[in-house]
């Protein structure tokens, strides 16, 4: 019986460019200089490269020549699967930044990670680049948001109109049911009031309001709103009538309304989304649902704009500091 042939003697796959290369250094040896110093200056390589090729090629013939990953066997270090996880999640379902995303770990997880480490998760998955509502702006293209020092300060008010659900018609040949979303965010904590009403007036802008300064826990010096139809005379004269003041941001100018306007994008993108175009066909049912919304936004989620603390947070932080 014939002896079994070397390793390096068997037929192999083709060799990768680099492998083709380290073979020629050893053959050039081998073949040509005889003098390992000497091929080492003609390829400009170190005699310690090729010394380390040449014992993998005795050991394992031209297999050994191949390219070898650098990957450590083990990554102490590496980010848990269960994390990257959490983090491919809300990217997917909220959109949020590193930072964002780095602040709800360790809020609700107790996961400590820095925005560059998730940001380097992100990059790595293909997930680096926002929807480009939300994409980085430079600071010099930015409107300047201000924000009052005190609870009640100013209040915006807004209205978002909601899609008319599909496939649901009223009593109306052909009509479809509307909601609005009348929102109000308190300029210093961002502690917000929505209420969803079939119609949009007057009539329904000052039940909004009425119901607006029940719920929230601290005086209102100043309604801001914008000139629509429903925020006009009657109303302006019933905030007048509870003491306080109501002024209108220019017109075409939403950005004054800029915190009321960027929350309703959050909607958008945090609490409509997850409904998946399903809607409640009922105004109270509508409501319960954005309350629930609303007590996770004010109590639970934390917010970019306030360094992490949730409105809540905000709230009680700026009440010790009066008292």
């Amino acid at each position: 019986m014939s002896n079994p042939k070397p390793p390096f003697d068997r037929p192999h796959p083709p060799l990768d460019r680099e492998a083709k290369g380290r073979l020629a250094v050893i053959r050039h040896v081998e073949e040509v200089t005889g003098n390992v110093a000497q091929t080492c200056r003609y390829f400009g390589i170190s005699r310690q490269a090729y010394y380390i090729w040449y014992r993998r090629y005795q050991a394992e013939g031209v297999e050994g020549l191949r390219t070898r990953s650098k990957r450590p066997k083990t990554s102490p270090n590496a980010t848990h699967v269960e994390v990257v996880g959490k983090i491919i999640y809300l990217r997917q379902n909220y959109h949020f930044g590193p930072e964002k995303i780095a602040m709800y770990l360790k809020r609700y997880h107790d996961i400590t990670i820095s925005k560059s480490g998730v940001w380097r998760i992100l990059k790595r998955l293909d997930m680096g680049r926002l929807p480009a509502s939300q994409r980085y702006k430079r600071h010099d293209k930015r409107w300047k948001r201000y924000e009052k020092q005190l609870p009640g300060h100013r209040v915006q008010i807004d209205v978002k109109f909601i899609e008319p659900i599909a496939g649901v018609t009223t009593g109306r040949r052909g009509g479809r049911n509307k909601y609005y979303q009348f929102t109000a965010i308190d300029d210093c904590t961002r502690l917000r009031v929505l209420r969803i009403y079939p119609q949009l007036n007057q009539k329904t802008a000052i039940q909004f309001l009425d119901y607006v300064l029940q719920r929230l826990p601290f005086q209102v010096e100043v309604i801001q709103t914008d000139n629509g139809a429903e925020f006009q005379s009657a109303f302006h004269w019933h905030v007048l009538d509870k003491g306080i003041a109501h002024t209108y941001i220019k017109p075409r100018t939403p950005r004054l309304n800029g915190k009321v306007e960027r929350s309703h994008r959050i909607d958008a993108e945090e609490f409509y989304s997850m409904l998946d175009g399903v809607l409640i066909d009922d105004a109270e049912v509508f409501n319960d649902k954005l309350r629930e919304w609303e007590d996770y936004y004010n109590y639970d989620r934390p917010h970019g704009g306030l360094g992490g603390q949730t409105p809540y947070e905000r709230l009680k932080q700026k009440t010790q500091a009066q008292a």
